[in-house]
């Protein structure tokens, strides 16, 4: 950060040839700049490149006031606090003032009081763009003194002013960030009455505080934030209000895969210094974002909520923490991902989807369990020959089918060392020789990882049955498991098979 001007005095200002502008003038000029010179103006705000930063620019240019509308887990806030760095670097304040008066414009009335009794040596201060930004998520107990202010009858007192003098006003949030940007964020949460109280600041730019007969007019712009559910369901946006914001801009989720993939790897915390190497291959990472794509269009989720980004984020953590574990109870420098650690991704799902009446009687487990089945299916066709396909899936599988089918079974736990996980692996005939044709790799952990997906995937269409007992994982010959299941009917309890029978489906 440069450091602040040396001018210090009115006087030294004047000299200098100062000028003010509006925040919204800055917010302008600045953009415009950055725009001619090729610079990113959001860096890091990924998917939005065609849709929503060029609205965000048209309404900045326009010098309106806005609010992004989106859902959940969208970059709004994000977004918005951004906006600071189109602001100039530093402004010129009157030292002391509690809203940051223009030397040249001053309203309140320490300002005007100090202006006027120091004249051209007034003292000056300077205000950093980081300093000019205000924030406020809005709840139901917000009140209009939180915003906008009110009388303060402990100033009163202790300097003996009557409630008629303008220094017992406590300024409120809006006014403290006067010539800065001001968000409020979930806007629709915010009480129709309080919602009244912006009017003035939207159209007018000025605050009127109970009684007083003085108007403060202020130079902010305002941004709010909002997501549908809250706007139709939770609260509601006044009209009045609604009518003087002037641009409304939609935000959305990852249009592809890729840019999902992308946002996540930027996101999430995966460099771990002083810990065993986790290697991520690709495909996981396209396994994780597919969970999110599937959990938007699932039956079972309230879609009204949305599926937050920071699920994805979450899930691949989860993921390495998981590879990280057995890392280190198996005294391993480094490790790759397996199809076992994606058990360490429920977490992460289970969290963050509101599920609507069936998804509840699922279960939020069973749901999240079912969602990263339904990515590795999909997923995994990208890679290997589609197992559902009569044809190419029984030549490409045929073998490790046969295996099975032969009666053996294998069975895998998530805290296998790679050797003995390897080994295990090269029990199913053709298994290796699959993933050689169709995603060879040049480490032998990856190879023994992308085998095991290949079980995994051809679970998922049900061409394997699979048992998840106490986190160990037994693939077997689907007709065979169930049938085995199904041969101690009349021993055991009848609900008990029927659980065994949805486990292996």
């Amino acid at each position: 950060m440069a450091s602040a001007p040396d001018i210090r005095t009115l006087g030294q200002l004047n000299a200098a040839g100062y000028r003010p502008r509006s925040v919204k003038d800055e917010l302008r000029t600045n953009l415009i700049r950055k725009l001619r010179a090729g610079e990113e103006v959001f860096p890091g705000i990924l998917g939005f490149e065609q849709t929503v930063i060029p609205q965000i620019q048209h309404a900045l240019l326009a010098r309106h006031d806005l609010i992004l509308l989106g859902l959940r887990g969208q970059a709004k806030s994000r977004i918005v606090r951004m906006l600071v760095s189109l602001l100039d670097e530093w402004v010129p304040v009157v030292e002391g003032s509690e809203i940051n008066d223009d030397p040249l414009r001053p309203f309140s009335k320490f300002a005007r009081d100090l202006v006027e009794q120091c004249g051209e040596a007034t003292p000056i201060g300077w205000l950093h763009r980081e300093a000019r930004y205000g924030e406020k998520l809005a709840t139901p107990d917000t009140s209009i003194a939180d915003l906008i202010g009110d009388i303060d009858p402990i100033k009163a007192a202790t300097r003996k002013l009557t409630y008629g003098d303008e220094e017992v006003i406590h300024f409120g949030l809006i006014p403290r960030t006067n010539r800065g940007i001001f968000a409020i964020n979930e806007l629709p949460d915010l009480q129709p009455r309080i919602q009244v109280g912006l009017l003035n600041i939207m159209e007018e730019q000025d605050i009127q505080i109970r009684g007083f007969n003085v108007r403060i007019p202020l130079d902010v712009a305002m941004i709010f934030t909002a997501n549908p559910e809250d706007y139709t369901n939770r609260g509601a946006i006044i009209t009045p209000l609604k009518d003087r914001i002037d641009s409304q801009i939609l935000t959305h989720y990852p249009k592809t895969l890729e840019i999902g993939v992308a946002i996540t790897q930027q996101e999430a915390w995966q460099d771990r210094n002083g810990a065993p190497t986790v290697h991520v291959p690709h495909v996981f990472r396209e396994i994780v974002e597919q969970v999110a794509f599937e959990a938007r269009e699932s039956e079972y989720v309230d879609q009204k909520s949305g599926v937050s980004a920071r699920l994805t984020r979450a899930a691949l953590e989860d993921l390495i923490s998981s590879a990280e574990r057995r890392a280190l109870l198996n005294g391993e420098d480094e490790t790759v991902v397996r199809v076992s650690d994606l058990l360490a991704v429920e977490p992460a799902v289970t969290g963050k989807v509101e599920l609507v009446y069936e998804g509840e009687q699922e279960g939020v487990q069973g749901v999240a369990r079912a969602l990263v089945g339904k990515a590795v299916a999909v997923l995994f066709k990208r890679y290997f020959p589609d197992p559902a396909d009569k044809t190419e899936g029984r030549a490409a599988y045929g073998d490790v089918l046969g295996w099975f089918a032969q009666g053996n079974t294998l069975e895998l736990t998530p805290e296998l060392p790679f050797e003995a996980y390897a080994r295990v692996l090269d029990q199913v005939d053709g298994l290796r020789a699959v993933v050689k044709k169709h995603a060879p790799s040049d480490s032998p952990a990856e190879t023994a990882t992308m085998m095991e997906l290949v079980l995994e995937a051809l679970h998922q269409h049900s061409l394997l049955g699979k048992d998840l007992l106490a986190e160990r994982a037994t693939y077997a010959d689907l007709m065979g498991s169930v049938l085995g299941q199904l041969g101690s009917f009349g021993e055991d309890d009848e609900d008990d098979d029927f659980e065994d029978f949805r486990r292996y489906n």
